[in-house]
């Protein structure tokens, strides 16, 4: 299938019944603005930027401030502030789709049936935590920390949290403790609710002394909350002076109090904070990433609304952990009026098959997943009863580029009529830079616009905008989506290096992009880990793409290591399917299909088999710290161990990279 095929178009009918056809029609009646097609509307979004968000924010009909506020201040990245005087709460906004019509959530588990919770139990549990929270003593702006599944306790405790006015941070219970604290110690939580551990691929794992060790190394907690998963709670131990159980908290600190079922909301200001997300850490301690009330409740309502065209009524799922800022986009399907589908568990475990049957089964309408999921159901060869997921409208996939091939085992394998949102975006900004459109096809390999209000291009080295060719992903414009700042970065210095030094003024992201004549992207992979061989800069994913039509290979990973007087070594690691033998005639087969569909300059020096690729928890691949171990970076240096999901896979490129140096210097 060729790139750039049109895969897929939405109906007449489809299109009308969307929110951003509705939308358009809005801006010409309300604003006399007409555009004839997706390209005119984000030019106008991109180039009258407050006119944009102010039409945002009055066609989702959010209250209009007493006074006139500067809806976007002159300041440039990253001190652009965002309509200053307004007040609001991201969770008011979920709160006003409460009703009996629908469940609020659903909820599934390895071990766990499926499970409607009403919106009448998620609001009496909500309003008896706040009651608790404020027993305690919690106050607006104060943090409270999550190491918890993704379940409908925490979902329950972001409401809680945040509809008061103070700041909700969250880990999944499979970081380590060094993780955990690398990212906690930041931010001095006054309380943390933790479950005392997890179930995953039908194994229970404790992590009760995981918590007594997080609460020892915590001094700001003033108390923890626990949340039964696999243990009993008369079997549990004292980690901390002050702890209570789940069902007393959310009983208002008893399970005979008797507790108001009124939420209450805290107004705040635009740019309060509202949850603090952290970068991978496999540069360092990780980045403690601040949105605000204002930001995110605007950029969600845009996003789920005119690029996922999410409406009430509808199921939302998004496979995810709380560590993933996908995580917090999924709770976001509440804004829309929709339920929001949480599943905690292995993806294909027991089979492959499991997310698809729970899609059927609840029935999902909106299916989000990664990119790695669906090669994964592609290289098994699962093929999906479309007519039981008669339902579905949509899948999303994102975590790291979709290549063709994905694309066409979605409409070959699993429903040939349903709408590929492939988008990508990032932890730094809670949403997608680009993703869906339903005014365009969906066409092989591509994303298919920029996202409306998000200046983006792909730039070269000297900062000159690239047609159609690959280049440097940078926005030129600032969004409230971005940081309002990074935790404990009072003059922004952490910020600025982490987005502006390369080209001042402009954010840049990272990624190597490419848009199409079509008006849509292309990702080539992270740009730090871009493959610059012979002066020719190959992005990562083309390799992975080529590989992945390999029935013999499962997963791979490949760096380019420069060499002194102008030369690289490019190794190419490979995961083996069951059965498999790395013989010269599979290597052979491999140089062969990347020399055909690539270039001789992609083909690797060496072709090596491992068990396992380094990943972090969130399912990134490491590729910038496998190449430092190369230019002999110690490990401890490297990444840090409790953000990954397998250190042993680490390990073993440890000893890979020293004997390869060893072999170097003998040369």
């Amino acid at each position: 299938m060729a790139e750039g095929e049109i895969l897929w178009q939405p109906s007449d009918a489809v299109w009308q019944a969307s929110h951003l056809a509705h939308y358009v029609q809005w801006l010409s009646r309300e604003k006399r603005l007409s555009f004839h097609d997706y390209a005119a509307l984000w030019q106008w979004s991109v180039r009258d930027i407050p006119a944009f968000w102010q039409s945002v924010w009055e066609y989702f009909a959010l209250p209009q401030p007493d006074e006139l506020v500067e809806i976007m201040s002159s300041d440039p990245m990253p001190y652009t502030r965002w309509f200053a005087g307004a007040r609001l709460n991201y969770a008011a906004h979920v709160f006003k789709q409460a009703t009996d019509e629908r469940p609020a959530l659903w909820f599934a588990a390895e071990d766990k049936p499926l499970r409607p919770i009403s919106w009448q139990t998620l609001l009496q549990r909500v309003a008896g935590l706040q009651y608790f929270f404020q027993q305690i003593g919690l106050q607006k702006g104060d943090r409270v920390a999550a190491y918890l599944p993704n379940a409908p306790e925490a979902t329950i405790g972001w409401l809680a949290t945040v509809a008061l006015g103070a700041v909700w941070s969250s880990c999944s219970p499979d970081f380590g403790v060094q993780g955990v604290l690398d990212r906690f110690r930041q931010i001095q939580p006054k309380i943390l609710i933790a479950a005392d551990g997890y179930v995953y691929q039908g194994k229970r794992y404790d992590r009760l002394q995981q918590l007594k060790s997080i609460c020892e190394a915590l001094p700001s907690l003033e108390c923890v909350i626990l949340v039964s998963r696999i243990h009993d709670e008369a079997t549990w131990q004292d980690i901390h002076p002050r702890q209570v159980g789940w069902e007393d908290a959310v009983a208002g600190g008893s399970r005979r109090a008797p507790v108001s079922a009124d939420v209450q909301v805290v107004e705040v200001d635009f740019s309060h904070p509202l949850w603090i997300l952290y970068s991978s850490g496999t540069t360092g301690i990780p980045k403690a990433i601040t949105h605000s009330h204002g930001g995110m409740l605007l950029e969600h309502l845009k996003y789920l609304a005119f690029h996922n065209d999410v409406h009430a009524g509808e199921n939302f799922f998004w496979y995810t952990t709380t560590g993933w800022m996908m995580w917090n986009f999924l709770q976001a399907s509440l804004l829309m009026g929709a339920t929001a589908v949480l599943y905690d568990g292995h993806p294909a475990y027991p089979g492959m098959g499991v997310l698809w049957r729970l899609a059927a089964q609840v029935p999902i309408h909106h299916f989000g997943t990664s990119a790695p999921f669906l090669m994964s159901c592609r290289k098994v060869g699962y093929k999906a009863d479309s007519q039981q997921l008669a339902t579905l409208r949509s899948i999303g996939s994102t975590g790291s580029p979709l290549p063709p091939e994905g694309f066409e085992y979605v409409y070959q394998s699993i429903k040939p009529d349903v709408w590929l949102c492939s988008m990508s975006g990032g932890t730094d900004i809670c949403t997608a830079w680009v993703g869906g459109c339903l005014w365009r096809p969906v066409r092989s390999g591509e994303i298919q616009c920029r996202c409306l209000g998000c200046s983006m291009y792909a730039y070269d080295e000297n900062g000159k905008a690239l047609d159609h060719e690959i280049g440097e992903m940078v926005v030129t414009a600032p969004m409230p989506c971005m940081p309002v700042y990074f935790w404990n970065d009072p003059d922004f210095t952490r910020y600025r290096e982490s987005y502006f030094e390369m080209y001042p003024g402009v954010w840049r992201h990272g990624d190597w992009i490419r848009i199409t004549e079509h008006d849509g992207v292309i990702i080539y992979g992270r740009s730090d880990a871009t493959l610059n061989r012979q002066g020719v800069r190959i992005g990562t994913a083309e390799i992975y793409r080529v590989l992945d039509r390999l029935p013999e290979i499962r997963d791979s990973l490949i760096v380019n290591i420069e060499l002194p007087g102008g030369n690289s070594y490019m190794p190419l690691f490979v995961v083996l399917s069951s059965g498999m033998e790395l013989n010269e005639g599979l290597k052979q087969k491999i140089r062969e299909a990347l020399r055909n569909s690539c270039s001789p300059r992609h083909v690797p020096d060496e072709i090596i088999a491992v068990d396992d690729i380094p990943y972090t928890i969130s399912g990134k691949k490491l590729e910038m710290p496998v190449k430092k171990l190369f230019l002999g970076m110690p490990l401890e240096r490297v990444v840090q161990p409790g953000v990954l999901r397998n250190p042993e896979a680490l390990r073993v490129f440890e000893t890979i990279a020293q004997s390869w140096r060893s072999r170097f210097s003998g040369d």
